[in-house]
């Protein structure tokens, strides 16, 4: 029995096969440094302990992205080492604030397959969750990864491709954040005078700044998810591939317009969900990423203050798109 590991195929997924993804993860305040310098995000809650207690908050949570990459990180050996491209994701809900000292560990069921026409790849659709030590969801995602078939010659599998939501639904946005003191909210030191009421339906926000990646962040931030995807690392074999070098991984371009955002949506400062969310071209080292938002609709949260944003107690949903230059 060899005691490596291949990683799957996409012969070897099946609908209602649910994969315990190793190794659990605890989150510790290196971690947080190590993502603030790969992104210099700034958003206030997440950057001070006593902005953070002061509104309610035990100390700062850890960025809400980071605990996206580190739950999604833990499935890549099991759902996508052999992946060729991951293409999206839906009904993204983020569960409840995680801190340095929490251990995270994470566990998939398959929901979907569907073959590609070729007969060498399929799509595979998986429901990820995300758990803390105490076993609380703290994160909980679908995705969909175009995977290799180690086979060509087995069989098609029957199709089975999942009904998605459109969007999280509105009853349950909000549940990761605790009720908040909206009078102890200093717009001062978060950076930005702007909240829920000056956003208009339709808005565009140009973010303006832009970053430029370098080879080395997208290998870090990757290695620091424990992201262990084969076209992200391995230039000995991505030279003879599509794109002749290493693709940095889609989540690193999430982050960077995430952190982007701050410059007009700085007091945006917890995502409550992703309603879907697209990789519609590649990224390289070199390229310079930007950012803009669109606010595509409003809800009041109304007078329980829970989960948004501010004095209001109110959210913004939006779209963010990222353009290489």
């Amino acid at each position: 029995m060899a005691k490596t590991n291949p990683g799957n195929f996409f012969e070897d997924f099946s609908v209602g096969q649910v994969i315990r993804h190793a190794t659990p993860r605890t989150v510790t305040a290196g971690d947080v440094a190590l993502y603030t310098a790969l992104y210099g995000s700034r958003f206030a809650v997440q950057s001070s302990d006593a902005f953070a207690r002061s509104i309610g908050y035990e100390r700062a949570p850890v960025d809400d992205m980071l605990v996206f990459h580190i739950v999604f990180g833990k499935t890549v050996p099991d759902i996508s080492l052999n992946a060729i491209a991951n293409l999206g994701y839906a009904d993204c809900r983020f569960m409840k604030p995680v801190y340095p000292g929490d251990t995270l560990s994470t566990t998939s069921e398959v929901i979907g397959i569907k073959e590609n026409s070729s007969g060498k790849t399929g799509v595979v659709y998986v429901r990820s969750t995300g758990v803390n030590q105490s076993g609380e969801t703290v994160l909980e995602y679908v995705r969909w990864v175009m995977v290799r078939k180690n086979d060509i010659d087995l069989p098609t599998q029957d199709a089975v491709v999942p009904t998605l939501p459109d969007c999280v639904p509105a009853d349950v946005i909000g549940e990761g954040l605790h009720e908040i003191d909206r009078q102890a909210y200093d717009t001062g030191l978060s950076g930005s005078e702007h909240l829920w009421g000056d956003y208009e339906l339709g808005e565009k926000i140009d973010h303006l700044d832009g970053m430029t990646i370098e080879e080395a962040e997208h290998q870090l931030a990757t290695r620091l998810y424990q992201n262990t995807a084969k076209v992200h690392f391995n230039q000995f074999t991505e030279k003879e591939g599509r794109f002749g070098r290493r693709i940095i991984y889609g989540g690193h371009i999430i982050s960077l317009a995430r952190a982007l955002s701050f410059n007009g949506l700085g007091n945006g400062f917890h995502l409550a969900a992703i309603n879907g969310g697209r990789h519609v071209s590649p990224c390289f080292a070199g390229d310079t990423v930007y950012a803009w938002s669109e606010v595509l609709d409003k809800e009041d949260k109304g007078p329980s203050l829970r989960g948004h944003a501010l004095q209001s107690g109110r959210q913004i949903l939006c779209r963010r798109r990222s353009a290489r230059s």
